[in-house]
């Protein structure tokens, strides 16, 4: 039997399994023929405001910080990008992320050596994101409440690991954190290898286009010989891999783990970006470049809120409009596509 699920987006190079085309409208205006040319164009005009309003924003220093900010909510997209490509929501990487910064940072502290706190903290990772796997898989819990309860959970667990106290790592992970290969931070080259491999697989795997099909059509997935069982427990603990090591990227950056550090504030934060760079809620189209064009801006954004010096609390309302604002555009998108 064959499989085909429809595209409905204009990029084609990086948004659905090879060899689709995605149709165009007639009369739309050039702009829309650029892939992702809002996000592109707003970028633009966030940019060139902000440069032009603070001398700051273009100092090699302040560029430099902004791309170790959004080098760890990338690895964070990235994972949820592929897991909502296939049809599957963890809103608890994020707790996940923070439950792996604070046992991380209890243990540098207890005298352990970094890379078997390393390999501690990614194994743990790994097994919460299975555990969700296994919940949304074989049960009839939906992803969403699954794992939105799983975030609370995990967000709670991190504040009982560090017992309401702030734990410092000294220098430990300090060399990640905060140095620099040809001018650019350790952490951003993370973070595009990672988004790199998302996008290769995504792109020219068959586990890749498995999600694409589970995601188009779970039930005809099924009956094309895809094992969609295993292929969702292979997708979540590969989203709890990249959560601990984005929570790994975030201990190493500050250098020490605090209450409230991550969770689910930095899980909105990347579904935002997910969600405007272009993959579907409902499954069956994703894009990594998307992503990182989501990523950077709302992360341009945020330091833009700073240093013009705007309440702090705005960040909040910017993040949440955006997500409620590309969630309805995208479903009318969905819906307006050709099969629906």
């Amino acid at each position: 039997m064959s499989l085909k699920t429809p595209s409905a987006s204009p990029d084609t190079v990086a948004s659905g399994p090879p060899g689709r085309t995605a149709p165009t409208r007639p009369g739309a205006g050039k702009l829309l023929h650029v892939p992702h040319g809002g996000l592109i164009l707003v970028l633009v005009l966030v940019c060139v405001f902000t440069a032009v309003q603070a001398d700051a924003f273009t100092s090699s220093q302040n560029l430099l910080n902004v791309l170790r900010q959004i080098s760890v909510n990338a690895v964070i997209a990235a994972g949820l990008t592929l897991l909502m490509t296939s049809g599957g929501m963890d809103f608890s990487m994020g707790g996940n992320a923070a439950v792996t910064l604070c046992v991380g940072a209890q243990l540098l502290d207890s005298g352990w050596s970094t890379p078997a706190v390393v390999v501690v903290c990614l194994a743990l990772a790994t097994l919460i994101g299975l555990v969700n796997g296994l919940v949304v898989t074989y049960t009839r819990v939906a992803p969403f409440v699954a794992t939105l309860a799983s975030a609370m959970l995990l967000d709670g667990v991190a504040l009982l690991v560090l017992n309401g106290m702030s734990v410092t790592i000294g220098d430990k992970m300090s060399a990640l954190g905060n140095d620099e290969i040809a001018g650019v931070p350790y952490l951003t080259v993370v973070a595009v290898l990672v988004l790199a491999l998302t996008g290769v697989t995504m792109r020219f795997t068959t586990f890749g286009r498995d999600a694409f099909a589970m995601g188009g059509n779970e039930h005809v997935a099924r009956l094309s010989g895809i094992d969609v069982n295993w292929r969702k427990l292979a997708l979540y603990a590969l989203a709890g891999v990249l959560a601990g090591l984005a929570g790994l990227m975030l201990l190493s950056r500050l250098g020490a783990a605090a209450p409230n550090t991550a969770g689910l504030q930095t899980q909105l934060t990347a579904v935002a970006a997910v969600v405007i760079g272009g993959t579907s809620l409902a499954g069956g189209h994703g894009t990594i470049v998307g992503t990182v064009f989501g990523v950077v801006l709302l992360g341009v954004v945020g330091n833009a809120l700073n240093l013009l010096q705007v309440n702090s609390n705005y960040q909040l309302v910017v993040t949440g409009g955006v997500l409620l604002v590309a969630a309805v555009i995208n479903e009318f998108q969905r819906k307006s596509a050709p099969g629906h």
